[in-house]
């Protein structure tokens, strides 16, 4: 993969931490998360028809859903939200509501129309108590993974039969087999350990020839990676922060990279924005909850 990438910020909004986009191809639009405030946003490909939703019990990850709303992870819980009302239709799961010292996390809806969703552990000491979790439209939580300081990078081949997982505080990228009939992992393998200089592995997304593509947020990096783990290119990011990649548009080949503002910040940094490029290959599908019934 010669080439290079060119990002252009196209939405400047100076969010604390942007995360979790996600590409709706039924509204041709964006959705995606200020983490940091709460905030879950949506906009226009081109950044136009911007609309944003602050939420008291937060806003984490988000994901689509067969009936047009979406799956909405808050702080310790998982809700549908109708984006054409501006309303939580309906609580879904309760996760670690128990813990005052986790929240979820990185969150995408798996080949198996089940959300996947892990918690971080956010004291200063970080401790290995985390975990990534499988939540059914029934409400059903399964514990997947355990022992994860900050669950996140999930993403699945275009073929649906693996599954990537990261811990940011690990750092280490995993992939496992993966059945989207019942959405059982085996066959756990450490793909790659990585650093601060390399690029802490935060969001992530896959493409439809197999590479895995993981924000380096303590790095300035967008990396790629083959399935098999090899560091396929390494991507400069416009500012020191990417957090997650998404394929968006009818192609799949627009790819936007949230971002979050570190401490500090000058007034004119773009860190926070919202960064899109061309790529000369397709994301893999987005897939979606299986909500139908509710």
């Amino acid at each position: 993969m010669s080439f290079d990438l060119t990002f252009e910020c196209v939405l400047d909004l100076r969010c604390a931490v942007a995360e979790s986009p996600v590409y709706d191809d039924r509204r041709n639009c964006l959705f995606f998360v200020d983490i940091g405030k709460g905030v879950l946003h949506r906009a226009d490909l081109t950044g136009a028809g911007h609309v944003a939703w602050t939420f008291e019990h937060g806003a984490c990850c988000v994901g689509l859903a067969q009936s047009g709303r979406l799956v909405l992870a808050q702080r310790d819980r998982v809700v549908l939200f109708d984006p054409e009302s501006g309303t939580i239709a309906k609580e879904i799961a309760s996760i670690e509501a128990e813990r005052p010292d986790t929240r979820l996390n990185d969150g995408k809806v798996g080949p198996d129309g089940a959300f996947w969703v892990g918690t971080m552990h956010e004291a200063a000491d970080r401790q290995r108590v985390a975990s990534l979790y499988r939540v059914s439209a029934d409400g059903t939580v399964e514990r997947k993974v355990g022992d994860v300081i900050c669950s996140n990078g999930l993403a699945w081949s275009a073929d649906d039969s693996v599954l990537f997982h990261s811990d940011s505080r690990g750092p280490w990228i995993d992939r496992w087999q993966f059945d989207p009939a019942t959405g059982e992992i085996s066959a756990r393998r450490r793909l790659v350990v990585l650093d601060e200089a390399s690029g802490r592995p935060d969001g992530a997304a896959t493409d439809v020839e197999g590479r895995y593509w993981s924000a380096g947020v303590s790095a300035g990096v967008l990396n790629c990676f083959s399935a098999e783990g090899e560091l396929v290119r390494t991507h400069r990011f416009p500012v020191p922060t990417p957090t997650m990649p998404c394929f968006a548009g009818p192609d799949r080949k627009t790819l936007f990279v949230t971002s979050l503002l570190p401490a500090g910040a000058s007034e004119d940094s773009r860190a926070g924005g919202i960064f899109v490029t061309r790529s000369p290959v397709a994301g893999a599908a987005v897939h979606r909850f299986e909500d139908r019934r509710l």
